[in-house]
């Protein structure tokens, strides 16, 4: 299976990756890496492809949530066979296990992954416009921080692919987003830069300008890589993994 691996500098005990859609045994429209059983996919492919990424990153379990498009985060969720999906409702998870993946699926939404410096305190985010406009990056971090006794200036995070600023049009901004959104909309092309948002949110969170990382590739613009719910409504999903190397 094709993925796009990410290493935070100075943390070679955390792994990180973004799968693509390439390298699945799922037939259209989820060709062919779909990670998701929530999407009417074959439950035998998504448990095949499920597999062989857990046995890729070598790990031999998955913590990840039903997500909502919430703010409700988890705490040292039980890692559970790879091959099943989430069970528990949220958007955001961490913990201190080594050997278990935080997976966040996404099709446009943000998947955003981040690491203490001390190399052992992990958190996986779905973020998706809504969870902007709840601030899931800030809510996120605070959570976290507070969970553990860390400093947020001690915290990485690295943003995988996703909607492209160019490629994020809201028609009904005004409506959907509310006040205090503005600097990130474009009258213009009536898109939102959902990218400088969530950095803007990590910043105000406590996180350094260095230790903010993103992967600058568009879901929406690259479907030979990527899906898109923007795209094409009935499609799969890729998921954004890290974890703690035993």
């Amino acid at each position: 299976m094709q993925m796009i691996p990410f290493s935070f500098p100075g943390l070679p005990q955390i792994g990180c990756v973004f799968t693509t859609r390439l390298g699945g045994m799922s037939r259209e429209p989820f060709d062919s890496a779909n990670l998701s059983h929530d999407v009417g996919d074959s439950p035998a492919s998504v448990a095949h492809n499920r597999q062989r990424v857990a046995r890729h990153i070598g790990v031999a379990g998955f913590c990840e949530l039903r997500q909502m498009h919430g703010d409700v985060l988890r705490a040292e969720p039980e890692p559970a066979d790879p091959a099943q999906g989430g069970v528990l409702e949220g958007d955001g998870l961490f913990t201190t296990r080594p050997g278990a993946a935080l997976v966040v699926k996404t099709a446009d939404c943000q998947p955003l992954l981040l690491a203490h410096v001390g190399g052992r305190h992990i958190m996986a985010l779905h973020v998706g416009w809504r969870g902007n406009k709840l601030n899931m990056p800030g809510r996120g971090v605070a959570s976290f921080c507070s969970a553990y006794g860390l400093r947020p200036d001690h915290v990485l995070a690295v943003r995988g692919p996703s909607l492209s600023p160019g490629m994020s049009e809201f028609v009904n901004f005004s409506d959907e987003f509310g006040p205090g959104f503005q600097e990130y909309f474009d009258p213009e092309t009536r898109t939102v830069d959902l990218w400088a948002l969530t950095r803007s949110q990590l910043l105000a969170a406590g996180l350094l300008p260095r230790n903010i990382f993103g992967l600058d590739l568009c879901t929406r613009s690259m479907p030979e890589l990527f899906f898109s719910y923007r795209g094409e409504r009935v499609t799969g999903r890729q998921a954004g993994l890290i974890w703690i190397r035993p």
